[in-house]
């Protein structure tokens, strides 16, 4: 972080000090929320959540060695507090303020399945020319995108920000600290549909990502999603891409899916094309390289600079389409999150692999009074990529079970499991030496645990 004055703090976030303290020339180093961060030097901004309060906290940041905190209770110490009305709200507004000092092109991006592989392989292809910041992990939201802000430096040449949400407004709020030169949304599906109600919903939440693009801004959709396909834009600063519309600005030719060791195709961008070998396997993949490549050429990459940067892209979770071959399995790791968009592409994946299949598939959340629907349609699906061995896991998944049995024509063998723990009891009747197994779920479901379970058993030859 670039250190800034104090006096700049107060004003940014319209405070207070609770002490007649001489702030003269007083700067902090850097931000953090949380005290087993804290460094000498640092601000700490005291969060209030539903199972925690950071409040409780600021004497341990104190003597960690904070020079001031933010609060909005009533502190009783002769160290540096700065009083705000609300933490949260001083967080988003010393970002915004942070941000405002820096002269660089930002790229945001959100979507209902994917921004994060796409925010990573943007952040990968662009760090190939620019010193390029990104979003960690999942630090997303109104919390974790500012403290992402504060990670830029003088010598920071991009940003790279993921946007997630829950709720309305929330993705706006981002868009407002982030002002991004460049937005990008990669589909529009139903997470988080129950607390918007409609995929017309999600698409208005989603679209807030453009409310602070900068008047020259450019947005990016994905043109093979019927929501966004639909929009009305000025088509000089609005580009689509595809997986098989050649009217669109970017798409792809000559696919070749070559199972889990990834897939081939030609990327065609206005007057431009190159051959692409991507090691990450699916055609979801190829649809977040043709995103990558309109970013990336925005930002005046070659197209030689593209394709190195695809070619040499790699997922950093291990549980996002990680691939695990051991002496017995083939084991597609994408337990990190799961919905509806993201099962049936990686059911894909799972299809075009040689031998028997086994997808071991969890219950996913966020789905609302949707949620029948949505796993009666995935277990369907499934029936219909000619999968061996169906696994369904956690009690949502009983509608999976149901829509994979609606399929008379099914040759698969179909199994239920209301627990993680009664699958793992009956786990050697189920697979078999050479499989290739699908792990996924959403993230609650910890689908990883059968991951370790499974590896656990073979390195003890059981």
């Amino acid at each position: 972080m670039k250190p800034i004055f104090i006096e700049d703090v107060i004003k940014a976030v319209n405070g207070t000090i609770n002490n007649n303290i001489n702030t003269d020339n007083i700067f902090i180093e850097d931000i953090s929320t949380d005290t087993r961060n804290i460094k000498k030097g640092d601000l700490f901004i005291a969060i209030e959540g539903e199972n925690f309060d950071g409040h409780n906290f600021i004497d341990i940041a104190f003597e960690k060695g904070a020079i001031a905190c933010l609060s909005h209770k009533k502190i009783d110490t002769d160290k540096l507090v700065i009083n705000v009305k609300d933490t949260k709200e001083a967080l988003k507004d010393l970002a915004m303020y942070y941000r405002n000092l820096f002269n660089i092109p930002v790229v945001a991006l959100t979507g209902s399945a994917g921004k994060t592989t796409t925010k990573d392989m943007i952040a990968h292809c662009l760090s190939k020319k620019y010193n390029t910041l990104k979003t960690q992990g999942n630090l997303n939201n109104e919390i974790g995108l500012p403290l992402t802000v504060f990670n830029i430096e003088d010598n920071t040449e991009v940003a790279v920000l993921e946007m997630g949400m829950n709720h309305f407004n929330e993705i706006s709020n981002l868009s407002k600290i982030a002002k991004p030169d460049i937005a990008l949304i990669t589909n529009i599906g139903v997470s988080h549909i129950e607390n918007l109600g409609s995929r017309e919903g999600i698409l208005r939440a989603k679209y807030e990502i453009f409310d602070y693009l900068n008047n020259n801004g450019i947005k990016i959709l994905n043109g093979d999603d019927d929501m966004l396909f639909s929009v009305k834009e000025n088509k000089e600063k609005c580009f689509f891409y595809s997986l098989n519309n050649c009217n669109l600005d970017a798409y792809a030719t000559n696919i070749e899916e070559k199972g889990i060791e990834g897939i081939n195709a030609t990327i065609n961008y206005f007057d431009k094309s190159f051959d692409v070998s991507l090691k990450i396997p699916g055609k979801h993949i190829l649809s977040n390289a043709l995103a990558v490549t309109l970013v990336c050429n925005s930002l005046n990459l070659t197209k030689e600079e593209i394709k190195k940067g695809l070619e040499t892209f790699k997922p950093e979770s291990k549980m996002r389409m990680d691939i695990l071959k051991t002496k017995n399995y083939t084991i597609i790791n994408d337990a990190y999150n799961a919905n509806p968009n993201s099962m049936k592409a990686t059911l894909d994946v799972l299809a075009t692999t040689k031998g028997r299949k086994v997808a071991i598939l969890g219950d996913m959340f966020e789905l609302g009074s949707f949620s029948k629907e949505e796993h009666f349609n995935i277990g369907k699906y499934a029936t219909e990529k000619n999968i061996d061995e169906l696994i369904f896991i956690g009690n949502e998944s009983y509608h999976m079970l149901e829509g994979a049995k609606s399929n008379k024509n099914s040759l698969s063998n179909i199994n239920y499991f209301k627990t993680q723990e009664d699958f793992m009891k009956n786990i050697d009747n189920l697979l078999k030496p050479q499989d290739t197994i699908l792990i996924k779920a959403s993230r609650g479901m910890k689908l990883e645990n059968t991951v370790d379970e499974i590896l656990r058993r073979e390195n003890n030859g059981l």
